[in-house]
């Protein structure tokens, strides 16, 4: 199972992400936990200074734009 983290404030931007990742995750069919992070604490503690960020398994993928629906498939597809 993936686990799935958006890290942003609530702008519109973080929230744009958190969809297109729930609906890329479920058009691949794979087993995911997402998770919304908006404390600015927690979110410095992933070393990011901009968001949007995502988190795939504890690791920063992105951060400071809200990557493409393709981008966001290949992030979810690798191992």
């Amino acid at each position: 199972m993936k686990s799935i983290k958006v890290l942003g404030t609530g702008c519109a931007k973080c929230d744009l992400l958190y969809d297109n990742v729930n609906k890329v995750a479920d058009s691949l069919g794979i087993e995911y936990e997402l998770d919304k992070v908006s404390d600015i604490n927690d979110i410095i503690g992933f070393g990011v200074m901009m968001t949007p960020a995502l988190v795939i398994d504890g690791i920063v993928k992105v951060s400071g734009k809200v990557p493409k629906e393709e981008e966001i498939k290949d992030l979810l597809q690798q191992k």
